[in-house]
């Protein structure tokens, strides 16, 4: 029976089994390279590599796709491979896209790509608490930090309840500023759901990344104070420069 110090080592990486794939290996080794290089050094090309980690291009260039898979490492066509820079680390809760940046210290900036009426199937309908085949506003943006392509994120909202809305989005004013300033409707909870998916050819092109790249997908459906839902969004965040953090606490014990 193995023992708990070789299980740790095991679980850390740091023990070494013969089923240990040779890219799995490589990959630690150029793990252990970056950490003595800034984000945007240039990574060595894969033939340098190849003969500095005793390997094939093969092994090396699998090591390389996954950090790019993990955003550990960003291609630039034509150029070559980079250490990427740090993912922004996003606190779970229910603020807007402009506060979470600036908590980041990082200048949000939102493009309006579309917005316009839809008509609610009966899930919309249901979560906005409308009649199936209502008119619905559908608003589009994308999301940018300090320049950079973040998110596509897709609002829905009862156009019967929030009369003029699109004139004020496209104004360029906050969604969340607007529905409190304009309409009284303050946000006091909601329920989110995040999940891994490829990213589609529409948003891949958006976002400037490759088609079939993983992405987080969220979505959130939002109450007001008064327990009347507000808005149900679905959001692709960029896998690669994204992950989200919350805070864990045990269950109050009566």
């Amino acid at each position: 029976m193995a023992t708990e110090s070789a299980v740790a080592d095991a679980l850390a990486g740091s023990h070494p089994t013969a089923r240990e794939p040779k890219y799995y290996r490589v990959k630690q080794q150029l793990l252990g390279m970056m950490a003595s290089l800034g984000p945007g050094s240039a990574v060595p090309p894969e033939r340098e590599l190849a003969v500095e980690f005793e390997t094939s291009r093969t092994t090396v260039r699998q090591a390389l796709t996954e950090l790019v898979v993990e955003g550990r490492l960003e291609r630039i066509q034509g150029r070559g491979t980079f250490v990427a820079k740090p993912k922004v680390a996003q606190i779970l809760q229910l603020t807007s896209y402009t506060q979470d940046m600036q908590a980041q210290g990082l200048a949000p900036t939102s493009r309006l790509l579309n917005i316009g009426p839809v008509t609610a199937d009966r899930d919309l309908a249901q979560r906005l608490d409308v009649r199936t085949g209502a008119r619905v506003i559908r608003l589009e943006r994308l999301r940018l930090a300090n320049s950079e392509p973040m998110a596509v994120e897709v609002n829905h909202l009862a156009a019967r309840r929030f009369p003029g809305l699109r004139k004020h989005l496209e104004a360029g004013g906050s969604l969340y500023n607007t529905l409190a300033q304009v309409y009284g409707v303050r946000m006091a909870e909601a329920e989110e759901t995040i999940e891994t998916v490829l990213c589609p050819p529409y948003e891949a092109e958006i976002l400037g990344t490759d088609a079939g790249s993983p992405m987080l997908l969220l979505s959130r459906h939002s109450w007001d104070t008064e327990g009347n839902p507000v808005e149900y969004v679905r959001s692709i965040y960029r896998g690669d420069r994204y992950k989200f953090v919350t805070k864990l606490r045990p269950p109050a014990i009566d």
